[in-house]
């Protein structure tokens, strides 16, 4: 029997996993609500929502369309390396810094950022729906708590919205934030690098993605920031923060 199989037939181990799992979530989005100035948090929870929403939604209203295989040769050297699930679900620790980050910046910087992740994600959530796209995972036959944590990502992330990569899409916009964000300690650009190259790493050596979903997310994310400017919804943004903050006490 595959670990796969092994954990979708424990019920209880799944579903234990499972609230464990989002509990972490909820306690990093929770700190992070808490963390924030009140002013920014609407731009910025509205580009969190939308985060989620575009991964989601596609889900719960499918077109109906045949889903492509976009794997290239390439793809079946890369090994199943499972430890990097660690760094995969680390990222949503990273997300929620680089939200933190965002709300404690300028309105216009703010508002430039949430929303290029707004318009971008949006483009995204298009792309499920119009071209969906999914892969063959590997069979999953260890026993180690990576194999295990693992097994129970599959269990509960059908192999669906691909491409683009939304994990790679939000750990390319806070490598770009930590480049432009102002106050910040001089090890954290070159640190959100590394960490953002980890985790585009991590999303092909558990088999979550392949190549072509990684440019695909850089792609969509450059686009959402230019968008964002063209459409001038960086500034509404802008705008909405500090009609916000004129209104709160001093």
């Amino acid at each position: 029997m595959g670990l796969f199989a092994w954990t979708a037939d424990n019920p209880y181990l799944t579903a234990a996993l499972a609230l464990l799992l989002f509990a972490f979530l909820g306690g990093i989005g929770s700190a992070a609500a808490r963390l924030a100035p009140r002013a920014a948090l609407p731009p910025v929870l509205l580009a969190a929502a939308v985060h989620f929403g575009c991964y989601f939604v596609p889900r719960a209203f499918p077109m109906g369309f045949a889903p492509h295989n976009m794997s290239l040769p390439l793809d079946a050297y890369l090994p199943l390396w499972t430890p990097m699930i660690a760094v995969y679900l680390l990222a949503y620790v990273q997300w929620t810094v680089h939200w933190v980050l965002l709300s404690r910046q300028s309105a216009a910087l703010c508002g430039r950022f949430a929303a290029g992740e707004i318009l971008g994600k949006l483009l995204c959530a298009a792309v499920f729906v119009l071209y969906p796209t999914t892969l063959i995972r590997p069979s999953l036959m260890g026993g180690s708590v990576f194999d295990r944590v693992t097994a129970l990502i599959y269990l509960l992330d059908a192999p669906t919205n691909l491409l683009p990569s939304v994990h790679c899409f939000q750990s390319w916009m806070c490598l770009r934030l930590a480049l432009r964000a102002k106050g910040l300690p001089k090890w954290y650009a070159p640190f959100t690098a590394v960490f953002s190259t980890l985790v585009f790493a991590s999303t092909l050596l558990v088999k979550q993605h392949v190549l072509l979903d990684l440019p695909a997310a850089i792609l969509a994310a450059e686009t959402g920031l230019l968008l964002a400017r063209a459409t001038r919804f960086d500034r509404a943004l802008e705008r909405l923060e500090q009609a916000i903050a004129q209104k709160l006490p001093q």
